[in-house]
């Protein structure tokens, strides 16, 4: 009898242990140090814009300005559309990423002949940590709602990459391009574990990234790439969008006529991660371990204002976050 119990309780441990080695891919280890990982920065003043006024109303219908006989006139609409708040939830996904890395590569051209190129590429994992913002309304003492924040978890959000590499010293700004021939090349190379491939910005795109939690980590692991990086470039921003839904807008005067659409003229800019780098190398030797993530320390205050100003930085951040 004692020796049945001994069997169930270790053929029930091996499909526990496969249980868990299926939900979450067998992920090679790395070494303390080579990925850093960027803290959520989400807040809640960011569930919300205004209070706005709404162009669409106030500029877009005619004749609403009138004088209530019983009602106060801030109860009339034209008035309540100068005062709106508009809510939203927010989410955010964390990044994770490795060293930037360059490898050699034959580039098809549109001649049909292969041009070998250095392509400049940066190994990603982004994880849902969940905990979004929502606003939920809430009614006083008096019966007047409010709103608070509460916290939700939703079991998958969706990343749609957006890199940019960009240098203001001289001026570039490179997108992220799809290389299938670096692609296979630095998977071989990088190989992040066991059935783990790591996906272009198309491919990251379709994936549904689940929810993950202390005991699994569920991330989804990427590849971004560049190509024709002018190697005079000592420092860079690479900016990430889409990693949260955050957004501000502003209709600056007379941008809305009435009879045009709703929202026309409307300017919006998205919460972006800007990730800085430098390299103090030169233009003929190019190579990956010369790439530093951060701000380099220079003792001489005017050089250091030069490199802030190379990296359009207020003062010395690895990482920040921006509208643009």
């Amino acid at each position: 009898m004692q020796l049945r119990f001994i069997i169930a309780v270790l053929t029930f441990c091996l499909f526990a242990h496969r249980g868990i080695a299926q939900d979450a891919p067998e992920i090679r280890a790395l070494a303390e140090g080579v990925l850093t990982t960027i803290p959520l920065s989400a807040e809640d003043g960011e569930t919300l814009t205004g209070p706005i006024s709404l162009v669409e109303v106030v500029n877009g219908i005619p004749d609403l300005d009138w004088t209530p006989n019983y009602d106060p006139k801030t109860r009339t609409l034209i008035e309540k559309a100068k005062r709106v708040t508009l809510r939203r939830s927010i989410w955010e996904l964390e990044l994770s990423f490795k060293p930037m890395r360059m490898v050699e590569v034959d580039i098809p051209q549109p001649t049909g002949k292969m041009q070998r190129k250095r392509i400049w590429y940066l190994v990603y994992r982004v994880s849902n940590r969940g905990l979004a913002r929502r606003p939920k309304a809430v009614a006083d003492e008096f019966g007047q709602e409010t709103f608070g924040i509460e916290r939700v978890n939703f079991p998958t959000r969706r990343f749609f990459p957006h890199f940019v590499l960009e240098s203001l010293e001289y001026n570039k700004a490179y997108m992220d391009r799809i290389i299938p021939s670096a692609q296979k090349l630095i998977q071989r190379r990088e190989n992040p574990g066991a059935n783990i491939k790591l996906h272009n910005s198309i491919e990251m795109s379709q994936i549904p990234i689940p929810l993950s939690d202390e005991r699994i980590e569920r991330g989804v692991w990427g590849l971004a790439t560049w190509e024709d990086i002018d190697p005079r470039i000592d420092f860079f921003s690479v900016y990430v969008r889409g990693l949260t839904n955050a957004f501000k807008f502003v209709d600056p005067p007379g941008a809305y006529q009435a009879g045009q659409a709703p929202g026309s003229g409307r300017v919006f800019t998205h919460k972006t991660l800007q990730l800085n780098f430098w390299r103090p190398g030169d233009s003929v030797l190019e190579h990956e371990g010369e790439i530093r993530y951060g701000v380099p320390v220079d003792p001489d205050p005017n050089l250091q204002n030069h490199v802030l100003m190379m990296l359009g930085l207020p003062e010395r951040l690895d990482h920040r976050w921006v509208y643009r």
